[in-house]
């Protein structure tokens, strides 16, 4: 399956997957449910209430809007 890309404000592109939605929760033992549907998600899907999160909206922004993996705290986007 090819995943498809959007580009936000700033012009990076993002994909359009569950994992970069607005409505993705993740739950205690790491299974991403979407908060819309009620539903579990894979990552690598999505839906047509899809929304791509604020964190990616403003990733490209001068002075801010950056991505960090949750993780390690790397900045991924900037």
């Amino acid at each position: 399956m090819k995943i498809e890309t959007v580009r936000n404000g700033y012009g990076i592109a993002v994909k359009k997957i569950c994992a970069s939605c607005k409505h993705k929760q993740c739950e205690n033992d790491g299974t991403r449910v979407c908060k819309k549907m009620g539903i579990k998600v894979k990552q690598d899907t999505h839906c047509r209430l899809w929304e791509m999160t604020d964190g990616l909206k403003n990733a490209g922004l001068q002075n801010g809007g950056v991505v960090r993996h949750r993780g390690t705290g790397e900045v991924m986007i900037h």
